[in-house]
């Protein structure tokens, strides 16, 4: 009998170490933070000692971010997020990919921690929370059930759910001016989502508000569903925000709903266009993406600003001479501190 053994060869060698393992983290939780400047030193902080990158979002309603580092790392910034008494409920959704999914650090102070500009406070009121399990057992169930995607136009144009109602916004702030379109489902089941579950927080509320009187959110979003229950019926890809600008969600039976933006084939394959003066992200193929050197027209590929084309069309602000260190000593900046005053904090 032939016996088996395990073995390392060379190449598996090597694929190992051009393919590491990093892991991207997001999250969101609504809790009172009194001291945002000092609590944002001390976090920002910790990211440096840890080798983190991302962008974290302090308010004085609570966090939210999204970092990228090798499991350790992160493994270790969960635990330390979590032992906080603040932030022990705080729900993380862990992606695997194979490098930093981020280029720098930011740590930032702002009003709200996704921008809504919504008269609502989650805390007080929201929608019911549906884990990924319950959701997919309500789609499969309940035929009647409505689902609302509460994210921007570029972000479903490449990946939704199947059957959800979407809105033609820019962001969660344009939400009142379309709520309107369906006013004539306040009567019936209607589920929020969106990528992570943070903007539902207050759209779901801010339904309620208008009236709506069976409201329910995905909890975890988009992301919590692919990684729990397999994505299924979601179409399409997720657009995210970090260097990959989408990533897989439906492993039980994935389609492709969007087409390249160029020649009109199926295409979920997003780029973030070339020219920095038009900056639209859009379904391009890679054909396409080649032969347009990363534009999204010809005039956009005739700028004379138009950025080199690498073949992922995603465009890090440059980081010449960027160090981590450094943003955090110079972290009063002009926005921060008016923020900083405006909502009379130290």
């Amino acid at each position: 009998m032939e016996k088996h053994t395990n073995t390392i060869t060379e190449s598996s060698v090597e694929t190992a170490i051009a393919a590491p393992i990093y892991h991207v983290l997001l999250y969101y939780i609504y809790s009172p933070i009194e001291n945002v400047v000092e609590y944002r030193d001390i976090h920002h902080q910790f990211c440096l000692e840890n080798n983190l990158l991302g962008r974290i979002i302090i308010a004085p309603e609570g966090l939210n971010g999204t970092v990228s580092g090798t499991p350790a790392d992160t493994e270790k910034y969960m635990t330390w997020v979590k032992s906080d008494p603040r932030f022990t409920k705080v729900d993380f959704k862990v992606e695997k990919v194979s490098k930093h999914a981020f280029t720098k650090l930011y740590v930032r102070i702002k009003k709200e921690i996704v921008h809504s500009e919504l008269p609502v406070n989650p805390l007080e009121q929201t929608g019911k929370h549906l884990e990924p399990a319950d959701f997919k057992e309500l789609l499969k169930n309940d035929p009647n059930v409505v689902l609302v995607d509460m994210r921007s136009n570029y972000e479903h144009s490449v990946g939704k759910f199947k059957g959800a109602v979407t809105f033609d916004m820019e962001n969660l702030r344009e939400l009142p001016d379309h709520v309107n379109e369906i006013a004539h489902l306040k009567d019936k089941k209607i589920v929020t989502y969106c990528t992570g579950g943070i903007k539902c927080e207050k759209a779901s509320a801010y339904l309620l508000s208008q009236g709506f009187s069976d409201v329910y959110q995905l909890h975890g979003g988009i992301i919590k569903y692919g990684l729990e229950e397999g994505g299924e019926n979601f179409d399409g890809k997720c657009y995210v925000f970090d260097n990959r600008l989408t990533t897989e969600v439906n492993s039980i039976n994935p389609v492709v709903i969007s087409k390249c933006h160029i020649c009109g084939t199926d295409s979920d394959r997003m780029v973030n266009c070339a020219n920095p003066d038009c900056n639209e992200h859009l379904p391009i193929c890679e054909k396409c993406g080649h032969e347009m050197e990363g534009a999204c027209s010809v005039a956009c590929k005739e700028n004379p600003r138009k950025r080199p084309y690498d073949g992922t069309g995603y465009y890090a602000k440059t980081t010449v001479g960027y160090k981590p260190e450094i943003a955090f000593r110079t972290r009063k900046n002009t926005k921060t501190l008016h923020i900083v005053e405006e909502l009379g904090l130290k």
